[in-house]
């Protein structure tokens, strides 16, 4: 296997470069391949699809002139109280609960999450991609359903903080 180091410009999650390390796992075997490049990671495992875990990358989207001052942390405090957090989407995609139809939810109201814990799966140009929560606190309220259509920085679970 040959790694094209090249630039520091590269993209970690060009398309290109997901399939190639798609045909690398099925090529050798392989079950999990983690890379990380700077604040960018990706995992791919296999199963009945590829899985693509993303963190999003600290490179910040053009904030739209009516949108409030973003806040020090991933999760934006709500205007209810300075306990109440919401997991937003960090991309474009189709949001689903659970990994296939069969299994449960990943987190459902009450359920206690962790900044690590999985909530959620967007689906992006047929790449399955890992959502967490990226703080601590109780699930309150899920705001989407399975199967709708999630933009950018759209809420997605109301956590209540301590």
């Amino acid at each position: 296997m040959a790694n094209n180091g090249g630039s520091g410009s590269s993209d970690v999650f060009d398309v290109r470069k997901v399939r190639r390390l798609v045909e690398l796992m099925n090529e050798h075997d392989l079950g999990e391949i983690d890379l990380r490049q700077g604040e960018q990671r990706i995992r791919l495992r296999r199963g009945q699809e590829p899985v693509v875990a993303m963190a999003a990358p600290p490179v910040a989207a053009p904030v739209p002139a009516t949108a409030t001052p973003p806040a020090a942390e991933a999760p934006t405090a709500s205007e209810d109280d300075a306990n109440t957090a919401y997991v937003t989407s960090p991309m474009v995609g189709t949001f689903y609960s659970a990994s296939t139809p069969e299994t449960p939810a990943f987190v459902k109201v009450g359920d206690q999450v962790g900044p690590d814990s999985v909530v959620c799966i967007l689906e992006a140009m047929k790449v399955f991609n890992e959502i967490p929560a990226e703080c601590s606190g109780s699930v309150t309220a899920v705001l989407v359903q399975d199967g709708d259509a999630i933009e950018y920085g759209q809420k997605l679970f109301k956590l209540q903080t301590n």
